[in-house]
């Protein structure tokens, strides 16, 4: 469609327009992306044998300094809306900072799942440590196993007369891999609004958000808004829903 005729003002909206939009469908593909991946978690838990697994703590610190972060996006954005657009960089720096502080609590709960014996690429059954119960469960078919006398049984076993040590033997940890799928994939998400942030900094450095003209900063706040709101719905989903 010619641009001819319309005015620097009407030019400026139509701009402002497509960036909205590119900001909503960017938002609508990877709710896509992960709504593929969560199906596919919860398609894997139907049947056979499953690991439970206790959500280290460095995962809730993540869930505070994501969305203390999302609270400073917003108010870097309110500043400028105010016109108080000096406020805006510090605010940006803010959530920069938090966002790496996100980043690295998020190592450390990979770092304590290693530490159990839950990797990446499967590991047995009988290679994951910590507390039975405390920082992990098995079940099969839906029913919690229970460890006793160094031997396993169904929970519908009260005589222990049927142990499923051989079985155990052969199977391997199918959550610890979708654990990191899910939460590596999102990290790589906040990589790029980091990204994001180094470059919304700048921009308030050179004073290029105004009052009425600052939609880079508001695509930047609605995307860290978004990414703060998927990590809290993957804390509750691998937290509750396995």
């Amino acid at each position: 469609m010619s641009t001819e005729g319309l005015t620097p003002a009407e030019e400026r909206e139509r701009a402002v327009r497509a960036r909205r939009t590119l900001t909503w469908l960017l938002c609508f593909a990877i709710v896509m992306f992960f709504a593929g991946l969560t199906s596919a978690y919860i398609v894997s838990m139907s049947g056979g044998y499953w690991t439970r697994i206790s959500m280290p703590a460095p995962f809730l610190w993540s869930t505070a300094l994501v969305l203390a972060g999302s609270l400073t996006i917003h108010l870097a954005l309110i500043t400028v809306r105010k016109g108080r657009t000096a406020m805006a960089l510090p605010l940006i720096l803010a959530t920069l900072g938090l966002g790496i502080a996100f980043t690295a609590s998020q190592v450390k709960g990979w770092e304590r799942l290693v530490d159990l014996g839950i990797t990446p690429s499967p590991n047995k059954l009988e290679g994951i440590g910590g507390t039975y119960g405390v920082d992990f469960s098995v079940s099969k078919d839906g029913q919690a196993l229970v460890p006793a006398g160094g031997h396993w049984y169904m929970a519908d076993d009260p005589g222990m007369q049927r142990p499923l040590d051989s079985e155990i033997a052969e199977q391997r940890d199918r959550t610890g891999p979708y654990f990191y799928i899910l939460t590596v994939a999102h990290a790589a998400h906040v990589a790029f609004g980091l990204l994001s942030l180094v470059i919304m900094a700048i921009m308030a450095l050179r004073g290029r958000y105004q009052p009425a003209d600052h939609v880079g900063l508001w695509a930047g706040a609605v995307f860290w808004h978004f990414l703060g709101g998927l990590w809290v719905f993957l804390f509750l989903f691998l937290k509750y829903v396995h």
